[in-house]
């Protein structure tokens, strides 16, 4: 059974206020906001590679955006509106430091037009899940090291395992 400190429903507010605030950035393509949510020398693994440091995770967030603008595009050829969302976490706090695995997926306005051709309807479309190793950093939560899994891409899906109990192990490994 999963043992709570008396501070861990602050640190886990804060937690979910950091990964909120991390995908109201990448959607709104706010990237120093994005970055900043990494410490500066944390690394993020995603689609297209790993990358270290926060010059570089603003550089690549900026590079995937612009790429993904091209492959994502609505019904009259314009970039599609992307947005994430968070729809449920596991977080484990270890005095200033925490893990968290939980599941995303994406929506878009990239389908038809409604039958009044007002506007475009939404889709779902990619999904997969987040494993996260966090620090306090001067009082504030930052991930140092973040793995996009991607359900439907080769090499990058989740594991076979249950993802909460592998993010445990990592958890009680890391003393």
């Amino acid at each position: 059974m999963t043992r709570y400190s008396d501070s861990y429903a602050q640190d886990r507010a804060e937690i979910e206020d950091l990964m909120a605030r991390y995908l109201f950035a990448m959607d709104w393509n706010d990237f120093d906001t994005y970055a900043d949510t990494f410490t500066e020398d944390g690394t993020l693994e995603f689609a297209r590679g790993a990358v270290t440091g926060r010059e570089n995770i603003r550089a690549a967030a900026k590079g995937f955006k612009e790429a993904v603008a091209d492959i994502y595009t609505d019904v009259d050829g314009n970039p599609a509106v992307l947005r994430h969302i968070l729809c449920h976490s596991a977080i484990r706090v270890e005095g200033d430091r925490a893990w968290h695995t939980g599941m995303w997926f994406e929506t878009a306005n990239d389908g038809p037009r409604t039958p009044d051709g007002s506007r475009l309807t939404p889709t779902l479309g990619t999904f997969g899940i987040y494993e996260d190793e966090l620090v306090r950093v001067d009082g504030e939560w930052k991930f140092s090291y973040r793995n996009i899994r991607n359900e439907f891409l080769p090499g990058r899906a989740s594991p076979a395992e249950n993802p909460v109990a592998l993010m445990d192990r990592k958890a009680d490994g890391a003393g």
